[in-house]
């Protein structure tokens, strides 16, 4: 596996009896790059990422992570080898502040089993971190603020400061725009081109004026199966794309 190469699916596979939910998909996630994956509702999308992240075992093929084959680890050794991942649907603890969300997924990351003594709420490194991946997701004056009275588009920037708190290089994130604002948008493609640096992200997204905008690679699934994959304006220009997925334009 090339160096910057982070993440890796081979040839994966996923079906229940008859139903092929994704057929042979291979993908690359590469440090310093956003690698988009599209298609209409049903096309495979979420499976994908679930078959990546470990929420499901693949029928066929093989996953790699920093090198190694993880098909058989479970999502929480997935996460500990530096995966994280956002879902379509908030999965936030509603009743908590931003910071004490944030500071449960820091401390997901950093476990003590032995500190008992200590109360984990006040460990200052787990803390730190909480503030730190608050402030970078936008939510630094909020840190007070009851998760589950923030808007939708900052509960979007809650749950990617989350998954940031637990240290991960590869970020796996399922439509982190949907149901944002113009302005909130702009806040977090800002972030995603500053987080590609040093992160392999791959994004699920149905706004296509974001996923051209921020993407470097992008993959078109229809039916389970990859139909193109290539830089945007190849993907843009690709006449099986524009008649399947992209209305003709």
């Amino acid at each position: 596996m090339s160096s910057d190469v982070l993440m890796r699916g081979l040839e994966l596979s996923r079906h229940w009896g008859g139903l092929v939910a994704v057929d042979r998909v291979s993908v690359e996630l590469r440090q310093g790059e956003v690698h988009a994956v599209i298609g209409t509702n049903g096309a495979g999308k979420s499976t994908l990422v679930n078959l990546l992240a470990g929420e499901l075992r693949v029928s066929a093929g093989k996953i790699e992570l920093s090198g190694q084959d993880v098909s058989g680890w479970t999502q929480p050794r997935r996460a500990r080898g530096g995966l994280g991942r956002s879902y379509q649907h908030n999965t936030l603890f509603p009743a908590f502040s931003v910071l004490e969300n944030c500071r449960l997924a820091a401390q997901a990351r950093r476990q003590r089993p032995f500190a008992w003594w200590r109360r984990a709420s006040s460990d200052e490194v787990t803390l730190r971190t909480a503030r730190e991946v608050a402030a970078r997701a936008g939510l630094g004056s909020m840190l007070e603020r009851t998760a589950g009275l923030l808007s939708h588009g900052q509960k979007r920037q809650l749950e990617l400061a989350m998954c940031l708190a637990t240290a991960p290089r590869v970020l796996l994130l399922d439509e982190p725009f949907a149901g944002m604002g113009a302005e909130r948008t702009e806040y977090m493609l800002a972030l995603l081109a500053e987080l590609k640096s040093d992160h392999a992200i791959l994004l699920v997204e149905h706004d296509m004026d974001a996923v051209f905008r921020i993407a470097d690679r992008i993959t078109v699934l229809a039916n389970g199966a990859v139909v193109a994959t290539g830089a945007p304006l190849e993907v843009r220009n690709n006449a099986v794309v524009q008649a399947t997925y992209l209305g003709g334009e």
